[in-house]
């Protein structure tokens, strides 16, 4: 499932995101939602998220 849509997302849910620095490169970071950032229902690079060790991304996916 991809995070391109904010219904799929969820405070709690284990994701892949990739950070503004690691854009070029798409490196993922995993963890786990603990807040989201995006309001809007969708986003076409992903809905921006803060993990719960204060790391900012976009999620790329979910994770089951």
């Amino acid at each position: 499932m991809d995070g391109k849509n904010r219904v799929n997302i969820k405070i709690g849910t284990k994701v892949n995101v990739v950070q503004k620095p690691h854009q070029p490169t798409g490196q993922l970071t995993e963890g786990i939602v603990k807040k989201i950032l995006t309001n809007s229902a969708s986003h076409p690079h992903g809905i921006k998220v803060m993990l719960e060790n204060d790391i900012v991304g976009r999620v790329k996916e979910i994770i089951k």
